[in-house]
């Protein structure tokens, strides 16, 4: 096999988990990181959960790297002495209409080889005692863990295999060669015989800089945040989700006990002016102005009014936010809350208004690009990497 330089662009995990990967095959490795340190956007602001994989398309990329990532995310943490707890999640049925689709969660969680049991009002309360449900799905493999602590991991390893890793280095230009492709950045320029773009908010961007059409636009989603008050964490043993509506784009809030012992609930889920748009104040004119005017932002946006109002009104409403949470959790009321900052998840969304649903990897000579790669894109993140490697031939 002949040895290729890489240069990848994105410090999140998926980045230096690609990254470590090759290192450790023996290619040249530059990691490029416009932050000053790594992991500084969606990976450093997730809810830290090692997802099992009930919810995905079965055969989709998804459903496929999210069961084999729990088990090769659970085994590189005991491998590196990292903390992390198989605890286990309680999807719940709040009304009797929502049993049906607990059932077809079960039905796909089953084809997807999850392990998962049904479980009653009764049964659930062993697990939640503070639960309100009809019915629950109990998934069995679901774990917690620290995903920053991990991408220092896989920094620090591919540092020990060899690899160059710049922080503070933003590419500004992307030159395709003949023989591959060379990245501009202030302080001087990388040649490589591939790139590797992990840029997660800003993966389009540099697929455009680097003379890619790509399929789907970055729209920026804040993911607002709160925790519950020392004295209330009791209420809340592991992970409490509502069963999703398929014809709602996300899970809708959730109760989330941290590695750290914290209980996070949420996320609310709203349209981020800018993609560090990490509040209401954080505004980028021009992005902003650019995402709402894309026409798959529009098409998307209109098929989902009650929606996206209901959205933006909890996020100013403390007592709206609370009371979601007392939907799964009754004894939880608006002084059991505290803020606890927010995270912009980078979704894809087609010209035609449809949110892409599966993890997205566009190619072109010499380059790959991952487009997409929203949860469970942190419990994927090595199987990513590995089919990454594999696709460019690194592996043989």
């Amino acid at each position: 096999m002949a040895f290729k330089h890489l240069v990848i662009i994105g410090g999140g995990i998926i980045g230096l988990a690609v990254a470590e990967r090759a290192s450790r095959l023996g290619h040249q490795v530059t990691v490029m990181e416009k932050e000053t340190s790594w992991a500084a956007h969606q990976t450093g602001h997730n809810s830290g959960v090692i997802h099992a994989g009930p919810y995905y398309k079965p055969g989709s990329l998804k459903a496929t790297m999210c069961t084999a990532g729990n088990g090769s995310m659970s085994r590189f943490a005991a491998e590196n002495d990292l903390p992390f707890d198989i605890c286990g999640k309680l999807i719940v049925a709040v009304r009797p209409e929502e049993v049906s689709r607990l059932h077809s969660l079960h039905e796909r969680a089953i084809q997807n080889k999850v392990p998962v049991q049904l479980l009653t009002a009764s049964q659930a309360a062993e697990y939640e005692p503070e639960v309100a449900c009809v019915a629950a799905l109990r998934v069995e493999t679901t774990g917690i863990i620290d995903y920053g602590a991990v991408s220092r991991r896989l920094a620090e390893l591919a540092v020990e295999t060899g690899a160059e890793m710049l922080l503070s280095t933003q590419a500004t230009r992307i030159s395709v060669t003949g023989s591959g492709v060379r990245v501009e950045h202030a302080s001087g320029s990388v040649s490589a015989d591939l790139l590797i773009n992990c840029a997660g908010l800003y993966s389009d961007r540099i697929a455009r800089m680097a003379g890619l059409v790509p399929e789907a636009r970055i729209i920026p989603f804040r993911g607002e945040y709160f925790e519950l008050r020392p004295e209330k964490r009791r209420l809340v043993r592991g992970l409490i989700y509502p069963v999703p509506d398929p014809a709602l784009p996300f899970l809708g809030v959730h109760l989330t006990r941290m590695i750290d012992g914290t209980v996070h609930a949420g996320p609310n889920a709203v349209t981020a002016l800018g993609r560090e748009g990490y509040s209401w104040t954080a505004i980028n004119p021009k992005e902003a102005l650019g995402d709402v005017f894309y026409p798959g932002f529009l098409r998307m946006a209109s098929r989902n009014i009650p929606l996206g109002a209901t959205e933006v009104a909890r996020s100013f409403s403390r007592r709206m936010f609370a009371n979601s949470l007392a939907r799964l959790v009754p004894a939880i009321g608006r002084n059991d809350i505290l803020a606890a900052g927010s995270g912009v998840r980078a979704q894809a969304i087609t010209r035609q208004g449809a949110l892409v649903d599966d993890f997205l990897i566009q190619r072109a000579n010499n380059q790959i690009h991952v487009l997409n790669a929203p949860s469970p894109a942190a419990t994927s993140a090595l199987e990513i990497a590995r089919h990454i490697t594999a696709d460019a031939g690194l592996d043989a």
